[in-house]
């Protein structure tokens, strides 16, 4: 990113990979994710227009959901793309810094943490799995819920439930009893996946979604503060 100016939107942080990037990949702002290599890190930034993602002028836009929504897709499709190459630890939208040396400052400053997590993370992906009560009512539901989880669990590296949502408007229907992400190895995904539609035949009256694979958000911790 030498020689371009304006502040560093920040995607992932990886190790160095051999594999191009899609030719056409766009990013934030429509802008092309380029490498910022640090050590045995690789930053993978975007130079973003400061009017919008300065200190003052994000902090205004991370009010308005649009602009959120549409930065989180750019944000997305940045890492999904890289997850198809190497196994990237992704920051959360809206990761901005200063510059190329402040990008470099802060994996310096996070290197031993970044590395362990790279490590950790190296060939799983993550997988999200929703089960849903159908009716919206207590039940069986909850039970198999948990059996589901330990189930699920035993074929994961590791596992993380999330808490339940607030209520919106586009809220699916139905009551949510599980939301969970899952950690698996690339090699154990097929099974991992045929493991969960044998799981919907044999819960009548519950709906499960499937869902990735996605990078690790879950399995990150927060290595790099917001």
């Amino acid at each position: 990113m030498a020689g371009q100016t304006g502040p560093r939107y920040v995607y992932a942080v990886c190790r160095p990979f051999a594999a191009a990037l899609q030719a056409q990949l766009t990013g934030v702002a429509g802008v092309p994710p380029g490498l910022l290599r640090h050590h045995g890190l690789v930053a993978v930034v975007s130079t973003v227009p400061e009017g919008d993602f300065a200190e003052a002028p994000l902090r205004d836009h991370l009010a308005d959901r649009d602009w959120l929504a549409a930065t989180a897709r750019a944000h997305q499709g940045v890492v999904d793309a890289l997850t198809t190459v190497t196994t990237p630890l992704p920051l959360r939208p809206g990761t901005v810094f200063r510059d190329d040396s402040a990008v470099r400052t802060m994996m310096e400053a996070h290197e031993a943490d970044l590395l362990r997590v790279l490590d950790r993370l190296d060939g799983k992906v993550e997988w999200g799995v929703t089960l849903f009560a159908e009716p919206p009512e207590p039940g069986p539901g909850e039970e198999f819920a948990r059996v589901l989880h330990e189930r699920l669990r035993r074929h994961a590296d590791d596992s993380r439930l999330h808490p339940p949502p607030a209520m919106a408007g586009g809220e699916v229907p139905g009551r949510r009893l599980l939301d969970a992400a899952y950690l698996v190895a690339r090699a154990d995904c097929e099974e991992f996946v045929e493991l969960v539609d044998r799981t919907k035949r044999e819960a009548p009256g519950v709906r499960v979604e499937l869902s990735g694979p996605w990078a690790a958000y879950s399995f990150t911790g927060d290595v790099v503060p917001a």
